[in-house]
């Protein structure tokens, strides 16, 4: 009974979010541009769009915390041995964050208009190398147990 309300709740979550998504994107490109014939295009909705994608990684991000915190303290009742181990991995993370963001490059770029100089600063330059590291590395890990997993289950045949 339980697994079929998650199933349905989560699949309602992702049919709602994709639609508005849809629609965001659509406002988006088919919104208009408020700078015809330039060569660097400024679109209308631009706002709009960066809005949904920050509540979008910031509703992702806090349920991310809610349910590792979950998970632990209800591993940590039953089984101590799996519940620290989940520790760890959330502490691997936050090792990769700091390992990738200790790797960006703090080098202002050049050529870039007077709006984005604000976010022209050291602090904005490795944040984002961080998060573009960071997704590389996450990536290279899925495909890896992707291999991984299938490189097992041919194996056990």
């Amino acid at each position: 009974m339980a697994v079929t309300k998650i199933r349905k709740m989560s699949s309602w979550t992702l049919l709602i979010v994709s639609l508005v998504s849809i629609v965001v994107l659509g406002m988006f490109f088919g919104g208009g541009v408020t700078n015809p014939g330039e060569e660097m295009k400024e679109y209308v909705y631009t706002g709009l769009l960066l809005d949904w994608t920050y509540l979008l990684f910031f509703v992702t991000i806090g349920c991310m915390a809610v349910f590792a915190v979950w998970q632990f303290i209800s591993l940590l009742k039953t089984n101590a041995k799996s519940a620290i181990a989940s520790l760890g991995v959330v502490v691997a993370f936050a090792a990769m964050l700091f390992i990738t963001y200790s790797m960006g490059d703090p080098t202002p770029l050049t050529g870039l208009n007077a709006d984005s100089q604000a976010y022209n600063t050291a602090g904005w330059l490795k944040m984002t190398d961080m998060w573009i590291m960071s997704s590389i590395v996450l990536m290279t890990l899925i495909v890896a147990s992707i291999a991984w997993g299938s490189i097992k289950k041919m194996l056990n045949k």
